[in-house]
């Protein structure tokens, strides 16, 4: 097995610099539309409000698209591994028709956005397959390939592909895009500036009062008056039509490294099998290199050992890629609604001023970008063919999907109880660069081990709702596995839900 891969950050964060930091919110302010998050369906949502003429705020508390959407697979693709088989059994044929439209009118939408404002973002067209490699699973493929084309897509069943290995079978969507997400992303802030919209980095949000008008609170005591507010922040921050018990967090693996432009699968490729595993490539430089990018090793974050994941990656890729100079490895995390489609629309059955966008399952870029034209159609009061399919009210396909809410939730139950019952190892086993939730005076104390050997301890409850946190010893970070909030090992907030820091412990 690839022992020692080094996790050293996103490929994507380190070729599009930020540049210098905009600056947070420092006083009060009245906009019509306040947006909470700066990733795709925040940004998304603001650059399409800003074209409508209305005032725009958008609120961030890291940096802009440097949060999950900075550590995306960056595939823009409607074929969404075997989603139409189940959304035209679970939704009918209109609903997965309706799902195929929406989301390939907003990849045709960035298409657009790309060459109207000259972005070079290394946007290439790609075809898109969903493969097995198991023959008994053959007839789940063509079943899906089916579906797909019934839903209006170029969709077909096939036998061959450009990996270097055998399929048994594989849908294959034609005319689908890749690209470099952040140099998309970041042209696309800077031209919602230039049109009036404001972003404030290093703003967090504490609070939200619905009203006419709205008021959103930030933890520097500022407050943004709107007429309308979005939620944007992947998991939301707020909980008010019971969106926490129909969404769970999933984190995924990447190792990327260097091949030969000859080496090329040309295409985007995904399986189920294997606990997932997707390839793609993107061009690299001027040398006729292109950088080869393989995700999997899917896994509820805070739960097992992350470096034995990232080996198992590392060693499939070593496999089916042999001598690939591996440069970069990272790690990203999806929220999972138990009822297949994400969330877009009002906040909860009684906003009228308030939207949310989460719950992608993994496809945030196209289901961002969908979002974002979805929520403006709203705000503006127009109407969306698929505004009831993407509805964060229903309920029906909840109750209809209920073994998926329960099971969510039955996972949530027995990691509040059962964490608090583990065996905690003492605070001399801990080597350097490891952490563990320990006994100390009686108290359970999240307790890290920097390489000089001093101790730094934090209360374990994690601030969202109060799960016990466990270390992530690849990605040195504090893990709530009930809902997917990270802390750094001083506490800070790595990714919500979570908005306060893991309360520093003596010991």
């Amino acid at each position: 097995m690839t022992q020692n891969v080094q996790v050293n950050g996103s490929y994507w964060l380190q070729t599009a610099p930020g540049g210098a930091p905009r600056p947070a919110l420092a006083e009060d302010l009245d906009v019509d539309v306040a947006v909470i998050g700066a990733g795709v369906a925040g940004l998304s949502t603001a650059w399409e409000l800003t074209r409508t003429g209305r005032s725009v705020a958008v609120l961030e508390a890291g940096r802009v698209a440097a949060g999950v959407t900075g550590y995306t697979s960056a595939k823009l693709t409607v074929q969404h591994t075997l989603v139409y088989d189940r959304l035209r059994r679970t939704r009918g044929p209109e609903g997965a028709r309706l799902y195929a439209r929406s989301q390939s009118e907003a990849i045709e939408r960035a298409a657009g956005i790309v060459a109207e404002l000259g972005i070079d973002c290394d946007w290439e067209t790609r075809d898109a397959y969903t493969y097995v490699r198991d023959p008994g699973r053959v007839d789940e493929v063509r079943a899906e390939a089916a579906a797909a084309k019934e839903a209006g897509l170029p969709a077909s069943f096939v036998t061959e592909s450009g990996l270097p290995f055998p399929v048994a079978g594989a849908v294959k969507v034609t005319g689908q895009a890749q690209f470099h997400p952040l140099k998309y992303l970041r042209a696309l802030a800077a031209d919602l500036e230039a049109h009036g919209g404001r972003i404030f980095e290093g703003t967090t949000v504490q609070g939200l009062d619905e009203g006419e008008p709205c008021r959103v609170r930030t933890g520097a005591g500022a407050t943004v008056t709107a007429r309308d507010v979005v939620v944007a922040t992947h998991y939301p921050i707020f909980d008010r039509a019971l969106l926490f018990a129909r969404l769970s967090p999933r984190r995924e693996l990447v190792v990327a490294g260097t091949i030969e432009a000859d080496r090329d699968v040309d295409g985007m490729y995904i399986t189920p099998e294997e606990n997932t595993r997707s390839v793609r490539t993107a061009p690299l430089d001027d040398a006729g290199r292109r950088l080869l990018l393989v995700t999997g090793e899917h896994f509820t974050p805070g739960t097992g050992d992350t470096r034995e994941r990232f080996e198992r990656l590392a060693a499939w890729a070593d496999e089916h890629f042999p001598g690939v100079d591996r440069t970069h490895a990272w790690a990203t995390q999806d929220i999972d609604p138990t009822d297949t489609v994400p969330m877009a629309g009002p906040l909860h059955p009684g906003a009228h001023h308030t939207y949310v966008a989460t719950g992608f399952g993994g496809w945030g870029l196209s289901g961002g970008m969908m979002a974002g034209r979805l929520l403006t159609a709203q705000i503006a009061g127009e109407e969306c063919a698929w505004s009831g399919l993407y509805d964060p009210r229903r309920l029906r396909t909840a109750v209809r999907e209920a073994p998926a809410l329960l099971k969510t939730q039955a996972e949530v139950a027995r990691h509040f109880v059962g964490d608090r019952l583990r065996p905690a190892p003492p605070v001399d086993a801990l080597p350097p660069g490891e952490g563990a939730v320990v006994r100390a005076g009686g108290d359970r104390l999240a307790v890290y081990r920097d390489e000089e050997g001093a101790l730094h301890a934090l209360s374990p409850r994690c601030t969202h709702l109060g799960c016990l946190v466990d270390f992530n010893a690849a990605e040195r970070a504090w893990e709530c596995p009930c809902h997917g909030s990270r802390f750094a090992t001083d506490g800070t907030v790595l990714e919500g839900p979570a908005t306060k820091p893991l309360e520093q412990r003596d010991i």
